[in-house]
């Protein structure tokens, strides 16, 4: 048997090593099982189904703890700590962490995960054979992922960061009870910053695709969005002074976005449905509430 870091084995107990623990043994070479490592109680020549793993000292160890991946798999590891020269450590289920080197991750910082986040990871080896984690691609996900039905329109979902690139982002949306998920992708426009891998976003589906993938969005529909930033607008002039802001549709967009976390566009659209209604109006690049909307029901 060629022992190898990342598979599951049966062995036997064939003695106990104190301080250390128990070597078990295939009939032609031996492994240790530290006695951090044991599950319940053992006795000597009992058959155990063991994991092979490297120790904090590199030799070859076993666990009868169980892993959430076994090599070559595919599995949605927590970051648990990341390591500024090395990479992120994941938690595979037993007393060693899996390390994702950082040339598998994005260069960016932005885009890069942080702990708590979760990652789509394939279990495989370093050059010395041991355990060492690889993000997973649209190659591993081909087989799992299903084609999203048409009913998924208009739907938020939960999703989670695979791939993430400047230009847009691409996602594994959740399948819930049909299965694992499928493809999606947020293209920059519809996302409010960039997003970086392993985080769970909730996203509005805008277009199921032929292929089965899916077009989507952060961003509420119009109207809806429309209808919450016109309500923040009029928080805002009823809070102040005169019921007047200096902001009007000729403001800067960045300024817009900064002091009210939406784009120029949507403040304009907001803006124009206020105005429509009678509720607000513009003068030197001032917005005033009109005194009658500032009335309530008893004062009208």
């Amino acid at each position: 048997m060629n022992f190898q870091a990342g598979t599951a084995v049966t062995l036997q107990v064939a003695r106990e090593k104190a301080p250390y623990g128990y070597f078990l043994t295939d009939g032609s070479q031996d492994v240790l099982l530290h006695y951090t490592e044991v599950v319940g109680t053992i006795k000597q020549g009992e058959q155990l189904e063991v994991y092979l793993f490297h120790d904090t000292e590199d030799r070859l160890a076993a666990t009868m703890r169980r892993p959430r991946l076994l090599l070559g798999e595919m599995g949605l590891l927590e970051v648990t700590d990341i390591h500024p020269r090395f990479g992120c450590f994941l938690d595979i289920g037993i007393g060693r962490n899996l390390l994702l080197p950082f040339r598998e991750l994005p260069d960016l910082q932005e885009l890069r995960p942080q702990v708590g986040d979760k990652l789509y990871v394939v279990l495989d080896h370093d050059k010395q054979g041991r355990m060492l984690g690889r993000m997973a691609g649209e190659r591993e996900f081909a087989e799992l992922v299903f084609r999203a039905p048409e009913s998924w329109m208009n739907q938020w979902m939960d999703a989670r960061v695979y791939k993430p690139l400047q230009d847009g982002t691409f996602v594994i949306v959740e399948g819930g009870v049909l299965g694992f998920g499928a493809f999606g992708m947020i293209h920059a426009s519809e996302r409010p910053r960039l997003l970086r891998v392993g985080e769970e976003v909730k996203v509005r589906v805008t277009h199921v695709r032929e292929d089965g993938r899916v077009n989507l969005s952060m961003k509420q529909l119009k109207q809806i969005g429309r209808d919450e930033d016109s309500e923040r607008i009029m928080d805002m002039l009823r809070q102040r002074e005169g019921g007047g802001m200096p902001y009007s549709d000729q403001t800067p967009a960045d300024i817009i976005a900064k002091r009210f976390g939406i784009s120029k566009a949507a403040f304009k659209r907001a803006l124009g449905k206020l105005m429509k209604e009678g509720l607000v109006y513009q003068k030197e690049n001032w917005t005033y509430l009109k005194q009658e909307a500032e009335k309530g029901p008893d004062e009208a």
